[in-house]
């Protein structure tokens, strides 16, 4: 079965949640420039963030990485994580469920 949504029509923010209850978890993310999300985990969880547009500050441990539209970052869910945003932005996160193999 394939299932297509329009990022601008998914309803909630800053997180709307392109496939509920589906896997792997597809989230959009809005954040308006100068908002942050708090420092978090998804232990279990591969991610993957692409942002959009805007730019980002993302927070990861003690790192700090400026991400810009286009650019995509991969990293595991287990690191503390907290988006910043430098000016209004949108990303798309995918969290995969970690294989146990």
């Amino acid at each position: 079965m394939t299932t297509v949504r329009a990022l601008a029509d998914l309803e909630g923010e800053p997180h709307a949640n392109a496939f509920p209850d589906d896997e792997p978890k597809t989230i959009r993310l809005t954040l308006a420039e100068g908002e942050s999300v708090p420092s978090h985990t998804h232990p279990g969880r591969d991610i993957v963030f692409y942002l959009i547009e805007g730019a980002i500050e993302l927070q990861l441990d003690e790192e700090t990485h400026e991400v810009a539209a286009g650019d995509i970052a991969r990293f595991e869910g287990e690191r503390e994580i907290s988006p910043r945003a430098l000016e209004d932005s949108v990303a798309l996160i995918v969290l995969a469920p970690r294989s146990t193999e």
